[in-house]
């Protein structure tokens, strides 16, 4: 059979200088990175259509996490006792398919632009004393590329695909504002995509995982320690287009974050866990222009560093041309 499928992976990210994306496990500077679990992985996220097409995808994600008042966070070149955040991501990513062919092998490339509001309290500490200090960020945030997506089929019903893909810092940033819409670095992001499909049965796996490679903020001289992200998704497909599973998600950290801050806190190593429930229907406008639309709620069920959202909501819709 024919593929008519697309990957569509929008390594959704939202970091910024107080946590963004809440995805909430390695202890980026503000207690996040770009990555927040069981948001990347989409339904056939391994397969690059062997047809040359042009897909668009509309995200929004909705997080409200804190860290803990007994925490320090590296936020402002000092640390704040505990961090409450509440960040609305919107994404807009335009993906090509190029014409490669008939073969195993199908290539394509993507951008998104991503615009983030969100407001932040934190009880920063300025030597002997306390206070509450609260900012809103409402902006463009930083650009995600996939200059190349390699798509290799095993089979008709199981494929992988390849990618090289970076954030880059062209959003609005000061070290002085506690809300920024950029982490102020450049964030390189190998990633791998796995779709194994189960007609018989009607269940679909997919999986992404990927090592995200940060460049000092030289602003604050903090600099990120890399990050190991993983999200599995496992669901059922019905005969009317609807399809329910579970995705799990996980970030984790590969050593210590480094810089004046992060020294005084031990490195600020962290990790997080998501766990939760995805909901898709599959459909055609006006019976030929394929449309997929899903929603999820992945809250943190375990963290260390980072923003414990239960209320981490992603809602997604892809149209095929």
């Amino acid at each position: 059979m024919p593929l008519r499928t697309t990957r569509l992976t929008l390594n959704l990210a939202s970091g910024l200088v107080i946590g963004l994306y809440a995805s909430g496990v390695h202890a980026t500077e503000g207690g996040l990175g770009r990555p927040i679990s069981g948001t990347t992985v989409q339904s056939n996220a391994g397969i690059v259509s062997p047809e040359p097409i042009w897909a668009v995808n509309f995200s929004q994600i909705y997080a409200d996490g804190s860290i803990g008042g007994s925490r320090l966070v590296p936020v402002l070149r000092q640390a704040s006792i505990g961090i409450d955040a509440k960040i609305s991501f919107t994404l807009a990513t335009v993906m090509k398919v190029w014409d490669t062919g008939p073969g195993k092998w199908n290539f394509a490339s993507s951008i998104t632009l991503p615009y983030l509001y969100e407001k932040v309290n934190a009880n920063l500490t300025i030597g002997t004393r306390q206070g509450n200090a609260q900012d809103v960020a409402s902006n463009m945030f930083d650009i995600y590329v996939s200059p190349i997506i390699a798509g290799y089929h095993f089979s008709q019903t199981e494929h992988m695909s390849l990618s090289f893909n970076f954030w880059a810092p062209t959003g609005k940033y000061s070290p002085d504002n506690l809300a920024n819409p950029s982490l102020n670095n450049w964030t390189f992001i190998p990633q791998i995509a796995y779709t194994r499909i189960f007609p018989e049965s009607g269940w679909q796996l997919d999986a992404v995982a990927n090592l995200q490679f940060y460049t000092r903020n030289k602003d604050t001289d903090y600099q990120n320690a890399p990050l190991f992200a993983m999200d599995v998704m496992g669901t059922k497909k019905f005969g009317n287009g609807v399809g329910a599973g579970l995705i799990l998600g996980t970030v984790q950290q590969i050593g210590k974050d480094s810089g004046p801050t992060a020294d005084r806190l031990n490195g600020f190593q962290g990790h997080d866990w998501a766990l939760g429930p995805v909901v898709s229907y599959d459909t055609k406008i006006n019976g030929k222009t394929p449309l997929s639309m899903s929603l999820r709620w992945v809250p943190t069920i375990s963290s260390k560093n980072r923003i414990d959202s239960r209320k981490t909501v992603m809602a997604s819709a892809t149209l095929i041309f």
